[in-house]
């Protein structure tokens, strides 16, 4: 019985990880993080949104573990905490093609 709760908590927490990505202004973020660190400014001119939201969506990918964070004087500077979430992008890829 312990096994099941203790998979059922790993499927709960996968599924809390899926959930943080599950923005188009977040999957843009991601994907720009993959080419490496960017300010929330950058981020903000890039998804077209206000710094306010731009922080939030960055906020739930922090939680999750997706990113990290520095603040470097005023600005504040992103970067992938673990790359191998874009492998996550390429499967994605691999199912809308396999759907075509």
């Amino acid at each position: 019985m312990k096994q099941d709760l203790v998979t059922l908590r790993q499927f709960e927490e996968r599924a809390h990880v899926i959930k943080a990505m599950a923005h188009p202004s977040r999957l843009i973020m991601i994907d720009e993080l993959s080419r490496g660190e960017r300010c929330v400014c950058d981020l903000r001119d890039l998804v077209g949104a206000d710094i306010s939201t731009v922080s939030k969506h960055l906020a739930v990918l922090k939680k999750v573990g997706i990113v990290e964070d520095e603040k470097r004087g005023k600005n504040v500077y992103y970067r992938l905490k673990v790359p191998c979430v874009l492998n996550f992008f390429q499967c994605i890829e691999s199912v809308l093609a396999a759907n075509k």
